[in-house]
């Protein structure tokens, strides 16, 4: 497409991945460093659509400290650990857990066969099959079914349950463990060994990941307190105190807010967030591309540049160079001998860059479909970072923010997060459908929400952006295949599979923004149930509407979308 005026616009067609997407200039993010708190939060966000407020525990782990910050940190966990390896070498080098597994090993047989002798035939044979494959979980099947029965059996066959996850539990210990000592372990002696040898690896866990990330909150004092001195845990809590102050104000600085239940994120963290996808987006991105104006137009402009030009009739006297007009007039009255005096020919103009503004409509699937694969993640993610864009580099573009789904609702940018697709309320593999939205008695909640309207969006899109004074109008539709709802009147169709109805009247909603010169951009996300026609249906849009398709995986949607908008303002204006 071009923006020249007077060039006509050639007819719609299909832009491939690889032809508007360059590696080298514009690569995948290595993801820079951001913010681990309000991160933390805004994933679980984007994922489940609700801001469940984040545990002290969950806090801990988003926030990494650097141990160094904190006086005497180092010592005092290393003092620990050694305590507790020297404990589990001890344990090791004292145990012999074979005649724990002989003694496992004997009440499991003793269990088996006494229950094997009370059986009846089928019983006997269900339990040949069960003992074969020790599967406790199964066995607790067959002992509800045995119960509800009446009789011994199920006693029995509980009894024997208990004894195999014994034996499996002993064996587990001496593979696990390598013991070298010499003093027999008995079973009941052998159960306790394997639980306390797995504190201790536990807390061994804790104070290394404590050690090296300053996670105080993530040991469990309680365990601890089994094996050290109440002195070491005094001063590991006075430590974890400090962390936690620690962890607190870096809580605070990321914008988090403190509620009943946790944290939470506040209008600060979501701005920060916000930031920080517009930097994965644009990270490694070469000075040039950074997303600001490139290739200035001279005209009528508020940003003043270095080069200047002689006076033209019509130049605004605002963009005077008055010392550099001096100068000529200087120069040129000493070489003609004159008086000084200033003629046009004299006056210099600063060169201006002309911004021109532009009004995008962005449409985002939050159909029944969109679920799978988790493709309304990236939608939100790119939306929020395509909006942080024009916040920050184009602060005079208009953007508005259209829900897609059986109907289309105009959303706030704070409201991109908790966008979720509409769930699927009708399994009917054929969907006739015919809502009259005029009766009163009828409101969208009785509607089943999870169909397509892209008719309805681009309606409420080309009524956006008619309202705005600018020649330069789009329209981004992220979307995973054909409409299977549109409006005729106030009736509403839900149709599905998707009928050439609601194509039809979705193509002449799309014509009707193609004649107000709105361009129609599709990007084509996949999904598990696209086929052929959904393809073929976004080509005909194209080419109907002189627009555009682009085909791009859910992971790269964000720098898809954000890369095509840079290069469309760098046509406008250059």
């Amino acid at each position: 497409m071009s923006s020249d005026r007077g060039t006509p616009r050639p007819a719609g067609g299909i832009v491939h991945s690889y032809l508007g997407y360059d590696p080298q200039t514009f690569p995948p993010p290595r993801a820079p460093e951001g913010d681990g708190v309000a991160n933390a939060a805004f994933d679980h966000l984007l994922h489940y659509g609700g801001q469940r407020p984040l545990t002290e525990e969950e806090l801990a782990n988003a926030i990494t400290i650097d141990p160094s910050e904190i006086a005497g940190f180092g010592p005092s966990i290393d003092a620990l650990i050694a305590m507790l390896e020297e404990r589990k070498r001890r344990l090791l080098e004292t145990h012999d857990v074979v005649p724990a597994q002989h003694q496992a090993y004997d009440q499991f047989t003793d269990a088996a066969t006494e229950l094997h002798e009370e059986a009846s035939p089928e019983l006997r044979e269900q339990l040949d099959h069960l003992l074969r494959l020790q599967s406790i979980p199964q066995l607790e099947q067959l002992w509800y079914r045995v119960e509800r029965q009446g009789g011994p059996l199920a006693g029995r066959l509980m009894r024997l349950i208990g004894s195999l996850a014994d034996r499996l539990q002993v064996e587990q210990l001496a593979g696990r463990y390598d013991f070298t000592g010499r003093t027999p372990t008995d079973l009941e002696r052998a159960l306790e060994l394997k639980e306390e040898l797995e504190t201790i690896d536990r807390l061994l866990e804790q104070l290394r990941e404590a050690r090296e990330n300053a996670k105080v909150g993530l040991i469990d004092m309680e365990a601890l307190r089994e094996f050290v001195e109440e002195a070491d845990l005094d001063e590991l809590r006075e430590m974890g105190s400090r962390i936690e102050s620690m962890i607190r104000e870096q809580a605070e600085a990321a914008g988090l807010e403190r509620t009943e239940g946790g944290y939470q994120l506040g209008p600060k963290a979501l701005r920060t967030v916000q930031g920080t996808l517009l930097e994965e987006v644009f990270s490694e991105l070469e000075a040039s591309r950074s997303g600001r104006h490139t290739g200035p137009v001279v005209g009528e402009g508020a940003v003043e540049m270095e080069r200047t030009r002689p006076y033209e009739f019509g130049d605004s006297g605002a963009h005077l160079n008055i010392p550099q007009t001096l100068v000529n007039a200087a120069i040129r009255s000493r070489s003609r001998g004159e008086g000084f005096a200033i003629g046009s020919d004299d006056i210099e103009i600063h060169e201006t860059r002309n911004n021109p503004k532009a009004a995008s409509a962005l449409i985002m699937d939050m159909s029944g479909s969109m679920r799978h694969g988790g493709q309304y993640i990236a939608c939100k993610k790119m939306a929020l970072a395509l909006d942080g864009l024009i916040r920050r580099e184009y602060p005079g573009d208009h953007l508005s923010l259209i829900e897609m789904y059986s109907f289309a609702k105009l959303r706030h940018v704070s409201e991109l997060p908790e966008l979720m697709p509409k769930p699927v309320t009708i399994h009917d593999p054929w969907v006739r459908l015919r809502v009259d939205m005029s009766d009163p008695e009828v409101s969208e909640f009785m509607v089943h929400p999870h169909f397509t309207n892209i008719q309805s969006s681009l309606a409420l899109a080309r009524r956006m952006l008619s309202a705005q004074d600018t020649p330069n109008r789009q329209v981004m539709l992220i979307t995973d295949g054909l409409p299977t709802a549109h409006y005729e009147g106030e009736e509403l169709f839900l149709l599905y599979p998707p009928d050439p109805m609601t194509e039809e009247a979705t193509m002449r909603e799309a014509q009707l923004c193609a004649r107000e010169g709105i361009t129609i951009n599709i990007f084509l996300v996949p999904s598990w149930s696209q086929n052929s026609e959904d393809i073929a249906f976004a080509h005909r849009l194209a080419e109907r509407t002189q627009g555009r398709v682009f085909f791009t995986g859910g992971d790269d949607l964000d720098r898809f979308v954000l890369w095509d908008y840079l290069q469309q303002k760098r046509r406008v204006i250059g």
